[in-house]
């Protein structure tokens, strides 16, 4: 099996496309990367700029570029010695668009007769034989429907007809809603897909129809494109997008592994904390949130959660937030909401012998969900994780111990056996809820310290000692040697740089509470935790523009949920909190008091940036580097985080580092480029200094705020990475003073060229001009 030292993901899109990806190639080469990481090329929706949305597996995208596009970035990468691992999305098609998924089509119009049928996850008793497909603005909207160029039309929406239910040629000849009525499908308005909708979505988009790779012949089908890919030599790896909403997550992968003969594989899988990857599962590991929040943590001030928790209970009228009850609550709102569909499906499913009424068991299996601490179960491991979600969901909610009792026994068979279906069902909703009430809910109403929500984490771990974060990371070594690591994705809620700036907040904590109070005197908002989270996520990024605060605050306050929501916009409130956010243009206070505090928060959270970029490229396993964020990228949420950007910039000032000139100071874009570049190209180079993991202790009496750790293996050194943390504090209490590692041999730094030690070395000495060094053993 071919492996990565390190990738870089870039999103493929129409308007940058393969082609352009192969361009690319020779920069990405000289920054160190050692595979390109493509975003999914597959035939997506027309104008889609994720790609997640696949329309057709049989053919690359045109607007992608095409086959030949992916010729060209695989002969670049070849060319450069360089590998080529590419995202896949298994679970799910899009149907926004019926037309352009000819899978979706000819279920539409031949129903149960289709050759596509058993690909799509279809209630077919529910719908009456016919699918449920959500797109009217009510039920009455049938009056609206068209007959024309033999196609069904909503408006801007078509679908087939099928055969001999109209009279071709003639658009007078039927009334379009009899033809209507006769068609396999039915088209019924949008808010009847909380209740009545009949098949499987990814999570709540009706947009995106979940397929059934399970079926053998469904998965050759849908991955034959992927595996010419291989048999081509084009793909060294893959990306599994969403692998906790398959039937079958181990089956899939065992599958994938022999179609692609052996290669390296990762999966898109959160693990909750103290959680770890089913050993049957065939891959190398996750795409790496898991790190992410590692590397965050050990950044921020364990300090600050004390006055942190009081400003938060002061902006929720006094009661510090439960975390435990908001997600019970946040999910409850889910599996009674966007998802009771779903909830329904398996409230039929379960036998009529249980004697449980449809109401019953749906609210129990909604409790069972509720009281999930992880994604899902993967049966039969798993099945203590199981039993204790029924204990919990038992405790809360003593009148349903009856229905949770008969239910367990039927949760636990999950095979493949027809009557299992209920158990296999569960596994695949339980991530459903988890993502939709956990990171696009209670993530926006658990709002202390922005830099803990970020998608993956445990919010109420509020901070991670350097010890912790050692063992953590010498378990990575020894267990998950090949696992992603990253800092930003195309998910991530908040782009690294972003929440390094947050994080300083932790050492701020008095400050940063005036600074909110002045700023909702100014400019007020009758939400606090929203306020709390707006101005973090506003002082996080600023300088920005204007339509993208307006357009983070809109999404922010909508998933929570507490003063307005996507289906029924409070407007009163909305204008208020669009009227907040103009305020820090528009409002001269307003805008001072938002420029004082980032002129204090920005420099401590450079260091911040900077310490973590250096951490997670130096850590065990794969690091990726999402597209860009070798310069400074404060983002937020998408599309935010999918700007586009300026390869041209990044060569430049590449070329001008490597040309002997050095940033002006660490809060310039080249110092980060600097450390990115630096550190990619030695764990290229150098792989021999990537064997191990040794904690580096420091003496004197800031060793608190030094991190550092040796990648070799005893007794020989390897690479050597050193951090600030908590850089505020360190200001505070005299700079680095007597504080001083020891060095085995002399070492030289990456970074500036100085040569160190033997023996102990002052660590004021090597971090004189960045907070940051990367010491190998001099020749």
């Amino acid at each position: 099996m071919r492996t990565p030292l390190s990738t870089y993901r870039l999103q493929i899109r129409p308007g940058f496309t393969l082609q352009d990806a192969a361009q690319t190639v020779p920069y990405l080469k000289s920054l160190g990367v050692d595979w390109i990481y493509l975003s999914p090329i597959l035939t997506a929706e027309q104008g889609s700029d994720h790609g997640y949305d696949v329309t057709d597996p049989s053919a690359i995208d045109p607007d992608r570029g095409g086959p030949d596009g992916l010729l060209a970035a695989s002969a670049a990468a070849r060319q450069a010695g360089m590998g080529v691992l590419v995202d896949i999305v298994p679970n799910h098609v899009g149907v926004a668009t019926p037309a352009q998924n000819p899978w979706w089509w000819s279920l539409l119009k031949e129903g149960r007769q289709s050759r596509y049928a058993q690909a799509f996850d279809v209630d077919w008793d529910f719908g009456g034989g016919r699918v449920r497909i959500p797109v009217l603005g009510e039920d009455s909207d049938v009056d609206a429907l068209q007959i024309r160029d033999g196609e069904l039309r909503y408006y801007d929406h078509r679908f087939p007809l099928a055969e001999g239910t109209y009279t071709a040629g003639d658009s007078t000849a039927d009334d379009p809603r009899e033809v209507h009525d006769r068609q396999h499908y039915e088209l019924i308005g949008w808010r009847r897909a909380d209740t009545d909708l009949n098949y499987r979505r990814f999570f709540a988009v009706n947009s995106l129809a979940g397929i059934r790779v399970e079926l053998p012949e469904v998965f050759d089908e849908a991955h034959a494109e992927v595996v010419r890919w291989f048999r081509d030599g084009l793909v060294d790896g893959l990306r599994i997008d969403h692998p906790d909403g398959l039937a079958d997550p181990e089956g899939y992968l065992h599958r994938l592994r022999e179609v692609t003969n052996g290669s390296y594989l990762l999966i898109e899988k959160i693990l909750e904390p103290g959680e770890t990857l089913p050993a049957s599962f065939e891959c190398e590991g996750t795409t790496g949130y898991d790190a992410l929040a590692d590397v965050d943590r050990v950044f921020v001030d364990a300090a600050g959660q004390g006055p942190l928790d009081a400003l938060d209970a002061d902006l929720r009228g006094g009661e510090a937030a439960d975390y435990e009850e908001m997600i019970r609550g946040t999910k409850r709102r889910i599996t009674d909401g966007i998802l009771h569909s779903e909830m329904l499906r398996l409230a039929r499913l379960v036998p009529a012998g249980a004697g449980l009424a449809p109401d019953t068991a749906a609210d129990a299996l909604s409790e069972i969900i509720a009281a999930f601490p992880v994604y899902r179960s993967y049966l039969p491991e798993g099945a203590e994780v199981l039993r204790e979600a029924c204990a919990l969901a038992v405790r809360r909610r003593p009148d349903l111990g009856h229905a949770v009792e008969t239910l367990l026994p039927l949760l636990l068979e999950a095979g493949p056996e027809p009557d299992a279906e209920l158990g296999r069902r569960f596994q695949q909703t339980s991530g459903m809820v988890m993502a939709k009430g956990v990171e696009d809910t209670a993530f926006f109403r658990y709002t202390r310290l922005g830099t803990l929500t970020e998608v993956g984490a445990d919010p109420t771990e509020f901070a991670v000692t350097p010890e912790e974060f050692h063992a953590r990371m010498a378990r990575r070594q020894a267990e998950l040697p090949l696992s992603m690591t990253t800092l930003s994705t195309h998910d991530t809620k908040r782009s690294e740089d972003t929440r390094a700036r947050i994080s300083v907040l932790a050492e701020l904590a008095p400050e940063w509470q005036a600074s909110l109070q002045r700023l909702q005197k100014l400019a007020p908002l009758p939400d606090g935790p929203l306020a709390n989270l707006l101005w973090q996520a506003v002082a996080g990024v600023w300088p920005a523009d204007r339509d993208r605060l307006q357009s983070y605050a809109q999404k922010a306050a909508r998933e929570a949920g507490n003063s307005t929501n996507w289906i029924d916009p409070d407007e009163a409130f909305e204008a208020k909190l669009s009227a907040a956010v103009d305020a820090a243009f528009d409002t001269p206070a307003v805008t001072a008091e938002l420029e004082s505090l980032v002129a204090l928060l920005a420099p401590y959270g450079a260091v911040n940036a900077l310490g973590a970029k250096l951490v997670q490229l130096t850590m065990p396993g794969v690091p990726d580097v999402y597209q860009g964020t070798e310069f400074w990228d404060r983002s937020l949420t998408d599309p935010d985080n999918r700007r586009p950007f300026d390869f041209g910039a990044r060569r430049r000032a590449l070329a001008a580092l490597d040309a002997g000139e050095r940033p002006a100071s660490y809060l310039d874009d080249a110092a980060k480029l600097l450390v990115t570049s630096r550190a990619l190209r030695l764990r290229r180079d150098r792989p021999e200094l990537f064997t191990g993991y040794t904690p580096v202790t420091a003496t004197g009496g800031a060793a608190a705020h030094l991190l550092a750790f040796d990648r070799g293996t005893v007794p020989a050194p390897g690479a050597l990475t050193l951090a600030t943390r908590l850089p505020r504090g360190l200001e505070q209490r005299g700079g680095w003073q007597d504080t001083a590692i020891g060095l085995a041999a002399a070492m030289t730094d990456e970074l500036t060229g100085f040569t160190h030690g033997p023996g102990p070395v002052a660590v004021g000495e090597i971090l004189r001009d960045y907070p940051v060094a990367l010491l190998v053993p001099t020749a």
